[in-house]
């Protein structure tokens, strides 16, 4: 993996904040806005990080956008092919918060705590995903992100 590249995914994952406090709509518009300005890579990481599990469905939080929209990002998401750096921004989002770097977790008991739900195949799922980075750098995950 390029450094560069992943750390520039890793800020921008998240900019279609940039239009407001949304859930799912979040991801609708930083993806649409990336895809505007030909940055189909980072259009990917906005639509991909919060889907470890490649089901729109499995999304937690609201539903807060068109129909029509859904289906546009269902649609993208199912023909997306993940790679490494799809899955390094979704562990790396399961461990963050607005507190910086906390564990796994503690992450997720939060999410489940905020929202009332946190599917067992999602949260399995992060932690394949910490298994998999720990094993590729042969490192505890809190060492590689100095928490």
């Amino acid at each position: 993996m390029e450094r560069n590249k992943a750390y520039i995914l890793g800020l921008l994952h998240d900019i279609g904040r940039k239009f407001g406090a949304r859930h799912l709509g979040h991801v609708y518009d930083g993806y649409k806005y990336m895809l505007e300005l030909g940055f189909t890579q980072v259009a990917k990481i906005c639509l991909t990080h919060s889907f470890g599990i490649q089901d729109i469905k499995t999304y937690i939080g609201k539903f807060d956008i068109l129909e029509s929209e859904q289906l546009e990002l269902e649609i993208a998401l199912n023909s997306v092919k993940y790679d490494d750096y799809d899955r390094l921004i979704q562990i790396c989002d399961a461990l963050g918060a607005a507190e910086g770097i906390v564990d796994i977790e503690a992450r997720m008991q939060d999410v489940k705590n905020r929202y009332g739900n946190y599917p067992q195949e999602k949260w399995d799922k992060n932690f394949e995903l910490k298994k998999y980075f720990e094993n590729l750098a042969n490192k505890d995950i809190y060492e590689i992100v100095d928490k």
